[in-house]
């Protein structure tokens, strides 16, 4: 609100009044020409200046700004790939470790299956050295049984053509035929006329020649086996047949006369 200045009044009254027609001071005052159009103009490029820094600076601050955006959502997606190769990557060394663990067992079963096929082995081995030993020692045996046999089958041709006249002899004094007895070292020696009732009724018994001394393996009828021990052990010692066969002969015949 602009005041109204008012001299006072001893002022007024101690200056005389001026005219009309008296000359201003401010024009007597030099012109200066302070250059506004110029000011004006440079202030007019200076705003269109300013203006087009702040549009370019909000241009490059939104490209930035959405560049910024672009490179997070690229790197979110680097890293939710990054964290997927990572999870492929804890899965594959799970697994690895897996078939490590799978593979040490595997390694550790066949390891002990390698100790107890190498055992088998060994085992076997001792058990086959042992069969050869006792093969060896079969054969041995066998072989000298075959020996012991032939001889003992030389002796008993020897003996069969010393006694073939004195079997002759004792098979028709006796009443008496040899048959064979289903095997190769028994003789079955058949006796008749033992029973008075009865001239055709047989006794009977076999003579197993196998071994050094022989044995009756079988006879019929049953005999007191002292008096046919007694019988064998005189034709062990002898090997004379003809007596063996007349004792036999007369043990069958007491035989018979106890059941009259």
């Amino acid at each position: 609100m602009a005041t109204l200045f008012e001299p006072s009044l001893s002022t007024s009254t101690s200056r005389p009044p001026l005219s009309a027609a008296a000359p201003s001071m401010a024009d007597s005052l030099p012109s200066i020409d302070f250059g506004f159009e110029d000011l004006r103009r440079q202030m007019a490029s200076f705003t269109e200046r300013f203006d087009d820094f702040i549009a370019k600076g909000r241009k490059r601050v939104l490209e930035e700004r959405n560049q910024f955006r672009i490179n997070v959502v690229e790197l979110r997606e680097d890293q939710r790939l990054r964290k997927k190769d990572i999870d492929v990557l804890e899965q594959k060394s799970t697994t690895y470790a897996q078939s490590l663990h799978k593979e040490a067992a595997e390694t550790s079963d066949m390891q002990a299956a390698i100790a107890s096929v190498t055992a088998q082995r060994d085992a076997r081995a001792s058990d086959r050295n042992r069969i050869r030993g006792e093969i060896a020692a079969t054969q041995k045996q066998i072989s000298q049984r075959l020996a012991a046999q032939q001889q003992h089958a030389q002796d008993l041709d020897e003996q069969a053509r010393f006694n073939a006249p004195e079997l002759s002899f004792w098979t028709d004094y006796l009443c008496l035929r040899i048959e064979g007895a289903g095997q190769v070292d028994r003789l079955k020696f058949v006796f008749t006329h033992i029973d008075e009732r009865d001239w055709g009724r047989e006794a009977w018994f076999e003579l197993d020649t196998e071994r050094r001394d022989y044995a009756i393996s079988a006879l019929r009828p049953k005999l007191e086996s002292e008096e046919v021990e007694r019988c064998l052990g005189r034709l062990n010692e002898s090997r004379d047949l003809g007596p063996f066969l007349g004792g036999m002969r007369e043990l069958f015949v007491a035989a018979f006369k106890q059941y009259v």
